[in-house]
């Protein structure tokens, strides 16, 4: 949340961040826990959320973000149209954008897409998840906040956090748990999701 804070100040326009890990690791969760938080509506008078996944199609991202910000946005619009009702809407206040899944890798793609966000207020933010370091190297202007695969002592944490809650598991038991394998790659759904809880309310 700090990159996200009003009292951070980078310099930039726009501050891009990217959130980069391997598939299933808990990106999207990380993602929608930060863009729920009652202090992001506080912060930002515009929000959106855009699944991008691997066809990026700029026409399609554009009229979701419009769809969702305001219900001016008339069907027959070309590109072009849109962006120019993007930057109508856009212009002068602070946003948070949800970039979700993003693979494209060209700069041409990214550039087209983006020239209206220039136009919202300083200090606005646009959140990229991305499975990719070369998305992430593309279109960050802040650090890239990299979510890894989990130790082996933080699987075993997390396991048992679950599995005992406020009680401790035997010392055979520990012994055996300790080997099964709990790497996030293997994690399910829930465990994900509260991984992804803790790392949001430890930034």
């Amino acid at each position: 949340m700090e990159f996200l804070h009003p009292d951070y100040a980078s310099g930039n326009q726009i501050d891009v961040i990217p959130i980069v890990g391997m598939g299933g690791v808990g990106k999207t969760t990380l993602a929608q826990l930060i863009y729920n938080d009652k202090r992001v509506d506080e912060w930002f008078p515009l929000k959106a959320w855009v699944c991008v996944s691997d066809e990026f199609d700029a026409f399609r991202v554009t009229k979701t973000i419009l769809q969702q910000i305001t219900s001016d946005c008339d069907d027959c619009m070309d590109l072009n149209q849109l962006q120019l009702k993007l930057k109508e809407k856009l212009l002068g206040k602070k946003f948070l954008f949800v970039l979700d899944d993003v693979w494209n890798e060209t700069y041409v793609d990214w550039e087209e897409l983006r020239s209206p966000f220039k136009f919202g207020a300083k200090n606005s933010k646009i959140i990229i998840t991305t499975r990719s370091d070369n998305v992430a190297a593309l279109v960050r202007t802040v650090p890239t906040y990299h979510l890894d695969i989990l130790s082996d002592k933080n699987c075993w944490e997390l396991f048992a956090e679950h599995a005992f809650a406020n009680t401790s598991p035997s010392r055979h038991f520990q012994t055996e748990g300790r080997s099964i394998d709990l790497r996030g790659r293997t994690l399910e759904k829930d465990s994900k999701k509260s991984f992804a809880n803790t790392m949001y309310h430890q930034n």
